[in-house]
C-alpha cells in the first residue's frame, strides 16, 4: 500500500484552560465547531495531512489540558514536538499574563529547535476584548514567533496558522529531509501513535467554552 505521506510531525497546542485550544483542533481538522465544550483531560490529539511545496505533511496535533493539575502529564510531550502554539483567548488577560509561563516552559522542556506561534483566540469576542492586537504582536516580536488572531467560531485564520506553523517546522527540518522521506519518522525520532483519533466531543470533567 502507498504512502500517503511523505513526513510526519507533531505539532502541541499549549495555553491556560478555556482559551479554546481544543476548538480550534476541531475546527481544524474536521471544520466543527461546538460554543460549549468540556475541559481537556490530559492529553488529546487529531492527525491531518497538508501539501506544502510538494511534500504531504502528516501533522500529529496534541491538545493538552491547560489546569496545573495535569502539567505533569503534559510537560512529557513538550521534548517530542517539532512545533508549538501558545494560544491565549483576547477576553481574558489573565490567559495573556500566562503566556510567558507557557514560553518558559517550552525554553526549559521543548527541544531548542522547536518552532513556536502565538495564538490570540476568541477574535470574534470583540466587545469582551481585553487584550489590544497590538499587545499580541509586541509579546509574538519578544519571542521572535509569528503572531495570529483567530476564531475557531468564525474560521478566522485556523487554516492560515496551522499552515504557518507547518511550514516553519518543514524549513527547520528541511536538511533531515533531503532524501529522507520514506525514512523521515525513524531519523526524527517522530510519532510512535498513528491514527487513533479523540472524538472533538471527548472526554472531559467539566463545561468550558472554548470558541
Amino acid at each position: 500500500m502507498a504512502k500517503q505521506y511523505d513526513v510526519l510531525f507533531r505539532l502541541l497546542l499549549l495555553g491556560d484552560s478555556g482559551v479554546g485550544k481544543t476548538c480550534l483542533l476541531c475546527r481544524f481538522t474536521d471544520n466543527e465547531f461546538h460554543s460549549s465544550h468540556i475541559s481537556t483531560i490530559g492529553v488529546d490529539f487529531k492527525m491531518k495531512t497538508l501539501e506544502i511545496d510538494g511534500i504531504k505533511v502528516r501533522i500529529q496535533i496534541w491538545d493538552t489540558a491547560g489546569q496545573e493539575r495535569y502539567q505533569t502529564i503534559t510537560k512529557q510531550y513538550y521534548r517530542r514536538a517539532q512545533g508549538i502554539f501558545l494560544v491565549y483567548d483576547i477576553s481574558s488577560e489573565r490567559s495573556f499574563q500566562h503566556i510567558m509561563k507557557w514560553a518558559s516552559d517550552v525554553d526549559e522542556y521543548a527541544p531548542d529547535k522547536v518552532q513556536k506561534i502565538l495564538i490570540g483566540n476568541k477574535s470574534d469576542e470583540e466587545q469582551k476584548r481585553q487584550v489590544p492586537k497590538m499587545e499580541g504582536d509586541k509579546l509574538a516580536k519578544t519571542y521572535g514567533m509569528d503572531f495570529f488572531e483567530t476564531s475557531a467560531c468564525t474560521n478566522y485564520n485556523i487554516k492560515e496558522s496551522f499552515t504557518r506553523l507547518t511550514e516553519l517546522v518543514l524549513q527547520a527540518n528541511r536538511k533531515e529531509l533531503d532524501g529522507l522521506r520514506v525514512s523521515i519518522n525513524e531519523d526524527l525520532g517522530i510519532a510512535d501513535l498513528e491514527d487513533e483519533e479523540v472524538p472533538c466531543d471527548g472526554a472531559t470533567n467539566s463545561q468550558k467554552a472554548c470558541w
